[in-house]
């Protein structure tokens, strides 16, 4: 059963925007404190009314600056339409006379309405009649001329009318005297900005292209990591011999001995809590529909062998989300549900007419456990933040006593509890004792001490054994059947406290703990780790250039090395700043590392140990990247700046070549030419700038004439061959990532709205369509192809996941002949834009 209200605040992350950080409250787990109720949520509304003041002074600025700068343009064009007025030879006499009397106004709009007119009859966006009278040229034989989308001009000689002659004939001459870089671009807009696009020389028809999905396809083949640092029962042990798990939006069926996983990913929203029956296994979900209502959180009934769908309950009753499920013990027949309301609603369904029995509001405090009485189904049992409720439900309608704590202290949460075999109830608590309540009285019986801080889980077993686990002192206890302790061992401190426990065959135990990681051993033998994943926010994700790894860091301060065919984690190291970014040099020896300090550092990946070191600037680094041939080095920084180095030692050696200044932003992305001489670089404020790195760092002012050049990797989100990637109205951060396969045949994208899309490369269409997969319970931070393009990986950001897809179908083919072959006689250029 699993269930997950994703508590991370609705403001989108914006990465890499210096100008405003909102940080997420992590519902952490301390002794003291529980994963629903102790987390400090920040104040939305308060955090909405800063970010809107914020958005208002920044809006007023940008209409100031943008008034100057259109006054100034407006000027220039003035001043050179005046010029073309006195000396264009294409202009009747009468239009040169006029200027005399009305300036240069009159003359200038003509040519703007004439241009705007010819540019939509050569797109074949305008009426037929205008279609007509101008027609795109077309040499006799392949020229270089081809991809200038010029007009065909007739002489001004020609008998027409009097007012097919203004258009007809001037129409193509004022549009062929256009410069070329003009008559071949494109623009898109990005929150009001435009970003200019030149179509490649190999495009004769960008009209006419037409967008697909690509043949390729996704699967999800492995998941990488736990969610043990925020949730409870989260880990069951099944008689197929699979550890039932959740992470992100995807429940985990891994087989402990052949090591596989199937997976359930019905969830479109983090998953938070699961309950096991005998037969089925019920988990929560947030509910998405295509009328793009609100949210609704229901539960969802599966058969875990089959993973098909049995029943859905509640969907629309509960408010937020749901906090606690159970099933009753006579065969799963009805199932108990708290919301994540204020009043904590207990609601009782029947599972199988999917219809709900009774409803009830239990307390205002966050409550972290229900279920039903393992010998009466009419008798359920909730703990929570300071209390313990007995509930008895009778002709549909609730009764409820609270337990009395008597001369005992009340402790601040009872975290877990169980039923002896006797019936008594047994507590956990974040005093580090186990109650003991009568089955009766509602009173404590007796008190044990188990653990320094908090008891986060109990477990009981055959024959009324009891294990359980705590958080400061990391240790699990035997416990007999009269609360004597018979065995105790403590994980590993880099592990983290226990959080939950699950019984394999009465010795051998699965551990779940804070640190997302999944343990498996025995009290004699200690445990292992079999499943494991980082802790916090990640970023930073490189694929190796010919060995089937990949590596990731992030927020942790891990960095960690994965093997993607035996799913495991190689090896692990923490370092003392956040690792943002990373990159294999081509060599495959080494691997860099960004940092948020500015500071960046080259591992060697049999030896783990540092072998380079350097500091660029003081702000975070955003991007490392490799020449092709391994001969520089690029770091991109939060300062504006890309760093540049010579490589030399097989990667082990590195001196500052230059220094590319000109971005007025943050670097987001960039990527190297084959030839490994020039560097595109995309920038926080949507800006696209062009290096000559062996000519010195120097910033190409004429962004045309790179048209043509083909790059070596393409991770840069905006340019022409993935403009389609954009939806319409996108704010420039609906994007964190995109890569392209090594085949060039398809482009990977990671939004920020928890998908992974698979487009066509190019896709230099809006609203190029495309694959889109869900898994992930965050936005999606990265994405990037395996060496051979059998996998893609995608990285969540605070859902702490690593999704491994495989591609499946596709067929032969290069994307340039492809794209070629789509095109045919012209080209297609931005309207002239207004005075």
């Amino acid at each position: 059963l699993t269930m997950q209200k994703c508590h991370y605040c609705d403001i989108k992350t914006e990465r890499f925007k210096p100008s405003h950080t909102h940080t997420h409250t992590q519902p952490m787990l301390e002794d003291d404190a529980s994963a629903d109720g102790s987390a400090d949520f920040p104040d939305r509304a308060s955090m909405m009314e800063v970010r809107l003041q914020a958005q208002d002074d920044e809006i007023t600025l940008l209409k100031s600056s943008l008034a100057d700068a259109l006054r100034r343009i407006r000027l220039h064009d003035q001043m050179q339409l005046l010029d073309w007025s006195s000396t264009s030879r294409n202009v009747p006499t009468l239009l040169r006379s006029s200027a005399t009397f009305t300036g240069y106004r009159w003359p200038s709009r003509i040519r703007f309405k004439t241009l705007v007119l010819g540019y939509r009859a050569a797109n074949r966006s305008g009426p037929v009649y205008i279609q007509d009278m101008v027609k795109p040229y077309t040499p006799a034989r392949s020229l270089r001329s081809a991809s200038a989308n010029r007009l065909v001009a007739p002489s001004l000689r020609a008998k027409h009318s009097t007012k097919s002659r203004l258009f007809a004939v001037l129409a193509p001459h004022w549009w062929n005297e256009l410069p070329i870089d003009i008559r071949t671009s494109i623009k898109m807009f990005i929150r009001g900005r435009p970003i200019t696009m030149y179509i490649p020389s190999n495009i004769q028809n960008y009209e006419d292209l037409k967008m697909e999905p690509p043949p390729e396809r996704l699967e999800l083949d492995w998941v990488y990591g736990y969610r043990g640092r925020d949730c409870r029962a989260n880990l069951y042990f099944l008689p197929t011999g699979e550890a039932l798990f959740f992470i992100a939006c995807v429940v985990v069926l891994y087989h402990i001995n052949n090591r596989t996983q199937r997976h359930y990913h019905k969830h479109t929203d983090c998953v938070r809590w699961s309950v096991e029956d005998s037969l089925y296994h019920l988990h929560r979900e947030i509910q998405s529909n295509e009328t793009q209502d609100p949210l609704q959180p229901c539960v969802h009934i599966w058969d875990s062998t089959t993973l098909v769908t049995l029943q859905q309950i509640g969907l629309g009753s509960f408010q937020r989300g749901v906090g606690s499920v159970a099933f009753s013990f006579d065969s799963g027949a009805f199932l108990c549900v708290i919301d994540d309301s204020n009043e904590h609603m207990l609601s009782v369904w029947d599972c199988n007419k999917g219809t709900k029995h009774a409803e009830v509001k239990s307390t205002n405090e966050a409550v972290f456990a229900v279920e039903f009485n393992s010998s009466d189904s009419t008798n359920i049992i909730t703990c929570g933040k300071s209390h313990v409720y007995f509930w008895t439900l009778s002709a549909g309608q609730f009764t409820k006593k609270q337990g009395i704590f008597g001369k005992y202290k009340k402790p601040k949460f009872m975290q877990c509890f169980v039923f002896s075999l006797t019936g008594d109830v047994l507590t956990g608590d974040s005093e580090g004792n186990i109650l003991t309540w009568g089955k009766s009285t509602f009173q404590i019986m007796r008190q044990t001490r188990a653990h320094e801080g908090s008891v986060f889980t109990l477990c009981a077993l055959q024959g009324g054994t009891l294990l359980s686990g705590g958080g400061k002192d990391r240790k699990i206890i035997r416990w007999s059947a009269d609360l004597a302790p018979e065995r105790e061992c403590e994980i590993p401190e880099n592990y983290g406290a226990v959080r939950t426990i699950a019984d394999v065959d009465g010795e051998e135990l699965l551990v779940g703990t804070t640190r997302n990681a999944i343990l498996r051993g025995t009290f004699s033998d200690g445990f292992v780790a079999i499943v494991q994943g980082h802790v916090d926010e990640m970023w930073g994700l490189a694929t190796h250039p010919s060995q089937n790894i990949f590596l990731t860091c992030g927020h942790d301060r891990q960095v960690c090395l994965w093997n993607t065919e035996e799913h495991m984690l190689d090896w692990c190291i923490s370092l003392e700043d956040y690792g943002l970014c990373a990159d294999f040099c081509p060599n495959g020896s080494v691997v860099s590392v960004g940092l948020s300090t500015g500071r960046w550092m080259v591992l060697d990946l049999l030896t783990k140990e540092v072998v380079s070191e350097s500091i660029d600037g003081n702000e975070q680094l955003s991007v490392m990247r490799y020449s092709p041939d391994g001969s520089f080095l690029a770091v991109g920084s939060h300062d504006n700046f890309i760093y540049i180095y010579n490589v030399t030692e097989s990667g082990r050696r590195y001196t500052r070549f230059g220094k590319c200044n000109g971005h007025s932003s943050f670097i987001t992305h960039l990527d190297w030419a084959k030839d490994g001489k020039y560097i595109m670089s995309n920038s926080g404020d949507y800006e696209i700038l062009y290096w000559d790195i062996v000519a010195g760092c120097k910033l190409l002012r004429n962004r045309f004439e790179s048209k043509d050049r083909e790059w070596a990797s393409y991770t840069c989100v905006l340019g022409f061959h993935v403009m389609g990637v954009w939806l319409e109205g996108s704010d420039g951060t609906d994007i964190n990532a995109l890569c392209r396969s090594h085949s060039e045949r398809m482009v990977a994208v990671a939004d920020d709205f928890c998908k992974v899309h698979l487009f066509q490369y190019p896709c230099p269409k809006p609203k190029a369509p495309s694959h889109k997969y869900e898994g992930h319970g965050s936005h999606v931070t990265n994405v990037c192809f395996t060496h051979n393009d059998s996998h893609l990986l995608s990285m969540g950001g605070k859902d702490t996941c690593i999704l491994q897809w495989k591609v499946i179908g596709g067929g032969a083919g290069d994307s340039r002949e492809r794209l070629a072959s789509a095109s045919s006689a012209s080209t297609s250029s931005p309207e002239p834009a207004s005075s």
